[in-house]
């Protein structure tokens, strides 16, 4: 046997990035093309989606031509949620935009499977109660992750601005602007 039959078969580095379409995911989607342009590695956006009611009932009743449409919606959600997040494609990075039908956990950890790639992640809520209801498959995939995690955080709205916000009525968009 000569050199090349004894050595493995080398992947090249990814950056996957888990994307929702949310603020943080849009943060973490934005951070991954600066990290993949750093290193080279091929983009991989992901959207994991399961049928609705999850996998168990829809082995109780399948319906194929209803999984044909939720997998057309899911790829629909993941490429709107690229363009929200960074426009178009990135035309100087390999990117592979990969949806998966799992568990969102599963699917990230499992495409994130060697030390070389990145796996990145909207950081989510700061408070303790929100990120103790929402925060449980950032926590999952932290703690199964075999590449490392980073977490990005969503911008912040200043105070003043959000109570603005508050205050903000459906009237308020037909008003005509002021020039």
């Amino acid at each position: 046997m000569n050199e090349t039959e004894l050595s493995p078969i080398v992947r090249p580095a990814r950056v996957v990035v888990g994307v929702t379409g949310s603020a943080g995911s849009d943060a973490a989607l934005r951070r991954a093309v600066y990290e993949a342009r750093l290193s080279g590695a091929e983009l991989v956006p992901m959207l994991a989606w399961e049928p609705p009611g999850g996998e168990a009932l829809y082995r109780m009743a399948p319906a194929p031509a209803l999984l044909a449409l939720w997998e057309r919606q899911a790829r629909e959600r993941l490429e709107s949620a690229i363009a929200a997040a960074i426009g178009s494609m990135p035309l100087d990075l390999s990117v592979e935009p990969t949806v998966i039908r799992a568990p969102t956990v599963w699917a990230l950890t499992e495409l994130a499977d060697h030390p070389t790639d990145l796996l990145v992640l909207g950081a989510g809520p700061r408070h303790r109660l929100p990120r103790l209801l929402r925060g449980a498959v950032r926590r999952n995939a932290v703690a199964r992750a075999k590449a490392p995690v980073l977490l990005v955080k969503a911008p912040s709205v200043p105070r003043s601005m959000r109570r603005e916000l508050r205050q903000i009525t459906p009237e308020d968009f037909l008003r005509p602007t002021s020039a």
